[in-house]
């Protein structure tokens, strides 16, 4: 095989591989369950409590936005960049009995929230000096202008959902 066909095969397989992995970190928020235990209650008062449960996501610090130079300012746009965070909403579960108005069967109830994906960005600042680029015109000095200074808001992005069950049986 000729050195620059290995070299495009090498090429396409490094695009795959790190389209795999960007694939993989993209899939959602990891949640570590975390169980309620009522067991105890439940022989101690001899009665059917609900059951629950909650997730608990991981948060995931991502890369900072870099700073962008621009054309006619000093420093460059996002002077304190913003920082991702990438994390989810926690999620419940509860799952009680519900007593049949006549009879000794009992149906349930239940509410499901999942964990949901959460993307954040952290705030930023964005400062220009109160001098303006060197200009040719004036022999390379820079011109006296109004300082800026901008606060870059934070972002929050999420779609929670629930859902809420009624069955026979427990």
């Amino acid at each position: 095989m000729k050195s620059t066909t290995r070299g495009t095969l090498a090429a396409v397989l490094t695009c795959v591989a790190v389209a795999a992995t960007g694939a993989a970190t993209a899939s959602p928020a990891a949640a570590v369950p975390i169980p309620v235990p009522l067991e105890g209650a439940e022989n101690a008062l001899g009665m059917e409590l609900p059951q629950i449960g909650a997730e608990m996501p991981t948060p995931r610090p991502g890369v900072p936005q870099t700073p962008r130079y621009v054309e006619g300012r000093l420093l460059p746009e996002r002077t304190l960049p913003r920082l991702p965070v990438n994390g989810g909403l926690p999620g419940a579960g509860v799952r009680a009995p519900l007593p049949r108005a006549l009879g000794d069967e009992f149906d349930h109830v239940a509410l499901s929230a999942p964990a949901s994906d959460l993307r954040t960005l952290t705030p930023g600042l964005d400062v220009d000096a109160p001098l303006t680029a060197p200009s040719p015109g004036k022999a390379g000095l820079p011109e006296p202008k109004l300082p800026e200074l901008g606060l870059l808001a934070p972002e929050l992005q999420t779609v929670p959902g629930a859902n809420l069950m009624m069955g026979p049986g427990l």
